[in-house]
Order: C-alpha cells, then sequence, then structure tokens
C-alpha cells in the first residue's frame, strides 16, 4: 500500500481500538439526536401530563446503561468471558423457554419480553450473544476435527436450531434471521466448506416460503413488498411512507426536527424505520453518513479479525461484526424497499432498551478484541495502558499462547500456533507457507552461509 498518512494512521499499535471507540460513540450520538426528533411526537398526549422528552429521557437511560456494558465488554478479560459462555448459553435458553410461559409479555404481535415495573429484557438479544460467543468456543476447540461434518455441526447447529425453534414460537422472525447470521458467520470464520451454505441457503429460503405461507401477517407483508401500491393504505402503508419521507428528503434534507413523516404518517418511526426519518431531515447526505459509519465497522471488525492470533478470538471478532453490518443492512434494505419489512431494528441509532445496550456491549467486546492485537498487547505492556486506558481503568492483555500440539490425529493442514487455517490455504503453496510462518526459525537464517560452506560434508564418488 502506498505510504500515506491514513496507512500510517492505521499502521499505530492501537489504531483498530481508537476507531471501535469513535465509531461507538458517532453512531451513539448519532441515534440519541434522532430519536428525540423522532419520539417528540409519539411521546406528546393531549389531555395528559406527559412530557414530549418522555421516550427520549428513557433513551438516553438505556444509554448509560449501554455504557456500562461496553465497558464491562472492554474491562471483562477475554479468557473470562470464554470460560463463561457455556453458562450463558445455558441461561438464554433457559430465559426463551420461560419467556413463553405466563412469566413473558406479549407486546406487539409476540411474547418475547419480560417486564418487571418501567424495566424490559428481551432474552433472544442475549442469546445471540451467548451463541457467537459459545459457538466459537466450541468450533476452536473442536478445529482439529472440523474436516468430519458430525463435528462441525454437532452440538453448535442443533443448539442454534433449538434456539431458532424458541424465538419463532414468540414468534419473532427479526430475532430468528439475526441469529441465523450468527449461525453462518460462525460457520463461516471457521473454515466451513462452501457447499454447506448452499444447502443452508436453500433450507433458508425453503423454509421462509413455509413460514410465509403459514401465517397470514407474514404473507401479507410479502405481498406488500412484491406490490407496495395494491394496498397503499393497508400492508403497504409502512413501505410506501418510508419511500416519501426519503424522497421528501432530497439532497440535504429539510433539517432536524422538521420532518412531518413522525406525526403519525409513519408508523413505529423510532424504532424500525428511523432511517427513514434520517433521510427526510439530513437528506442523501445524512444516508451516506450513515451507510459510511457501519461500512466502516464492517473494515474495522474484519481488521481485528485478521489481525489476531487467537483463533477464538478471529472467530468472535469477525462473528460480531457480521451480526452488526448485516442487521443494519436488513433495516436499510426494508426501509428503502429491497426487502421484505421483518422488525429488525437499526443498531445503535433505533430508539430501543435491550437492543442497544447488547450492540454497546458488542462494541465493547470488539474493543477488547482489538486491544489484543499482538501490536497492540506489545505496546500496551511496554509503553503503558494510554489516555483511554487510565480513563476507564484496563488491564494490560496477555500475549497469545498457542495451546500445546497433541500428539496424533492433528488435522491436515493446520499450523503449529492452533488458529483455523486459511479458506484458500488448507492445501498446497499456501499450507507450507502457514507451515513456514509457524514454525521459530521463519524469517530468520539460522546459520550463515560461510558456516554452512565449512559445515558441509564433502560428496564422494567419480570425478
Amino acid at each position: 500500500m502506498p505510504n500515506t498518512p491514513l496507512t500510517a494512521w492505521l499502521s499505530r499499535p492501537l489504531a483498530d481500538f481508537h476507531l471501535i471507540l469513535a465509531l461507538c460513540g458517532t453512531l451513539g450520538a448519532l441515534g440519541v439526536v434522532m430519536v428525540l426528533s423522532a419520539s417528540s411526537v409519539t411521546s406528546y398526549s393531549p389531555g395528559s401530563d406527559s412530557s414530549v422528552y418522555a421516550q427520549f429521557q428513557k433513551h438516553l437511560m438505556f444509554v448509560v446503561v449501554g455504557s456500562v456494558a461496553f465497558w464491562l465488554g472492554v474491562r471483562v478479560p477475554l479468557p473470562r468471558i470464554r470460560a463463561l459462555s457455556s453458562t450463558a448459553m445455558v441461561v438464554c435458553l433457559g430465559l426463551l423457554a420461560l419467556v413463553l410461559t405466563p412469566l413473558g409479555t406479549y407486546s406487539n404481535g409476540s411474547q418475547g419480553w419480560f417486564v418487571l415495573g418501567p424495566v424490559s429484557l428481551q432474552p433472544v438479544e442475549l442469546a445471540k450473544v451467548a451463541l457467537a460467543l459459545w459457538g466459537a468456543h466450541i468450533l476452536v476447540v473442536k478445529y482439529e476435527v472440523l474436516h468430519q461434518w458430525r463435528h462441525l455441526l454437532v452440538p453448535v447447529v442443533p443448539a442454534a436450531l433449538l434456539m431458532f425453534a424458541l424465538v419463532m414460537a414468540q414468534p419473532d422472525l427479526g430475532g430468528t434471521i439475526t441469529l441465523a447470521v450468527v449461525l453462518l458467520a460462525l460457520l463461516w470464520f471457521a473454515g466451513a466448506p462452501k457447499r454447506l451454505f448452499g444447502v443452508i441457503l436453500a433450507g433458508a429460503v425453503a423454509g421462509a416460503v413455509v413460514l410465509a405461507v403459514a401465517a397470514p401477517y407474514r404473507l401479507e407483508r410479502v405481498t406488500a413488498f412484491l406490490d407496495p401500491d395494491a394496498d397503499p393504505l393497508g400492508g403497504g402503508w409502512q413501505a410506501s411512507q418510508a419511500l416519501y419521507a426519503l424522497a421528501d428528503g432530497g439532497l440535504f434534507g429539510k433539517g432536524l426536527g422538521q420532518g412531518q413523516s413522525k406525526w403519525m404518517y409513519l408508523p413505529n418511526v423510532q424504532h424500525d424505520f428511523i432511517f427513514a426519518l434520517i433521510g427526510e431531515e439530513l437528506g442523501f447526505v445524512g444516508c451516506l453518513v450513515v451507510l459510511g459509519l457501519f461500512g466502516l465497522l464492517g473494515f474495522v471488525g474484519l481488521r481485528i479479525a485478521m489481525r489476531n492470533l487467537d483463533p477464538w478470538i478471529r472467530i468472535v471478532a469477525g462473528t460480531l461484526t457480521t451480526w452488526v453490518v448485516s442487521q443494519a443492512a436488513v433495516n436499510i434494505g426494508y426501509v428503502v424497499g429491497l426487502l421484505p419489512v421483518t422488525g429488525v431494528t437499526l443498531p445503535m441509532i433505533s430508539y430501543g432498551g435491550t437492543s442497544l445496550v447488547v450492540t454497546m456491549l458488542l462494541f465493547g467486546l470488539l474493543a477488547n478484541c482489538a486491544r489484543h492485537e499482538p501490536e497492540a498487547v506489545a505496546a500496551l505492556r511496554t509503553q503503558g495502558p494510554g489516555k483511554f486506558g487510565r480513563l476507564m481503568r484496563l488491564p494490560a492483555p496477555e500475549p497469545y499462547r498457542p495451546p500445546a500440539r497433541r500428539r496424533g490425529g492433528n488435522r491436515a493442514g493446520t499450523g503449529r500456533t492452533g488458529r483455523p487455517a486459511r479458506r484458500t490455504g488448507r492445501t498446497g503453496r499456501a499450507v507450507a507457507g502457514e507451515r513456514r510462518r509457524a514454525a521459530p526459525e521463519y524469517g530468520r537464517r539460522t546459520t550463515s552461509r560461510a558456516t554452512a560452506r565449512r559445515t558441509t560434508v564433502p560428496r564422494r564418488g567419480r570425478r
């Protein structure tokens, strides 16, 4: 790459850590501003004492709780998080089962919340995190035998399917789609063969068709997506109003607080369709900024996964990044009319309780993974924690130590570091390159050429 100020800054040890902090802060600030603009109308109730800032104040409370979750995600050592992943998986499965009992609360067509006074909890959001952390742990432990299908699929896929069934029983199609994205990302970053994804894609399409036909409201969403003008005052109302809001925004928008769609023209504008309000008030430029922020998040998250040596961190960082970016893509896709409406929130920007807190926890985990890059570990252990490290009282990360190599049963094509092999490097020259890089003598010459000449045994034979 050319030597530019940008590449020079990106080569700094803690560049990814600082980028994650900046992205979390920027998206969170944008979400606070847009929720203030979107919720003022829905919070106002004529003839009551409710304030126009009621939902905005709740959103600020969620941001404070999410900040604590972010700090815990970056503060707790990653080995401890990995050790607790199995317990978290069992707890989340129990919560998903309990929410279907009378202990759960039915709201917005789904029984997926626990409500205790003013506090509500949506267990499916916690289940996504547990599946990502636990699934990465299982796949890393079984990596040497993942070439066998039964070890690749069991127990990760059956546990994920159990989660899918519990979430669809609520029913919550948006949560099921996000869980499916987490499962696919786990298998992809673990190095599963590509033909498996073809089988999963075919099964997903068949399942989507069955689910759409089985429930009338899902079939209505599909028909509204195919032809929004067929029922503009019914099933196609939200999709049509979202497009009108985007069109009214123009290039630079009408200005903050000046959008008209929030005046009951676009239902749930502060939840699922806040991107339409961004287009109306901030225009095409504001939409491009949001797209650029999520695109940068995808770049930084995958860069963190590539620069780490620990295989568990690599899979976790890649899975969490894919989850957040894919959820944003699904939300923006159905707002602009490219996908059917599924009820998925826009991460860090939409109004929400559990979703916002969990998303900020994910940013904390990504920041923690960024601090475990080899160059970052060396800098933090030799030069000190830095300004943000001292402010958040972060401990120095431990360098990665590969597990001891087992005798026998080693998977063909794996390096000595125990990390997943590259997708294109399991056979041929790339495998040899991985073995050379994993060897302790890679990159340096153990003996000089002169010494080699002196110690060379002359060959005997005919002259």
